[in-house]
């Protein structure tokens, strides 16, 4: 049985041809689900509003989460650098922000794929590259944006 069950997340790991990017919705309901799972706190919550992600288990453990809901990550395969380019390209080439993820999951191998601290480090690394600077200005335009309507 336990095998059963490797073979399906094997499989589910690898579904790359069937992967669509995320909708911001679709982002936005993921994210609640693992604050279901993983809280934080409201101090947590307010450093991340500004893209201060702090190096704790909780936030860690949340970043897993939404990596692995997003489908760019997997515990058995690790970071799905494609699905990274894919979902954040942007306005840039595809190609470039597929060489930047790649870049981060090879400059913080962590031995075993399925960890937290391997997760936070890759994050941390696109979130100082340029595709981390193109997520958040875009995460800024949107937040002016539905400021704005309200």
């Amino acid at each position: 049985m336990k095998y059963f069950v490797a073979l399906l997340v094997i499989v589910a790991c690898v579904s790359a041809e069937e992967w669509k990017p995320k909708t911001a919705d679709e982002i936005k309901t993921l994210r609640a689900a693992c604050l279901q799972e993983h809280p934080l706190s409201e101090e947590q919550m307010n450093r991340m509003k500004v893209f201060d992600f702090p190096d704790e288990e909780a936030v860690r453990k949340y970043l897993m989460c939404t990596s692995e809901k997003m489908d760019v990550y997997c515990p058995h395969e690790g970071y799905h650098a494609d699905r990274i380019a894919k979902q954040f390209k942007m306005d840039m080439v595809e190609d470039d922000v597929k060489k930047l993820a790649e870049d981060c999951i090879s400059s913080n191998p962590k031995g075993d794929k399925a960890n937290d601290v391997h997760v936070y480090e890759v994050h941390k690394c696109l979130m100082a590259s340029e595709v981390g600077q193109k997520v958040k200005s875009y995460i800024k335009s949107r937040q002016e944006q539905l400021a704005k309507q309200a």
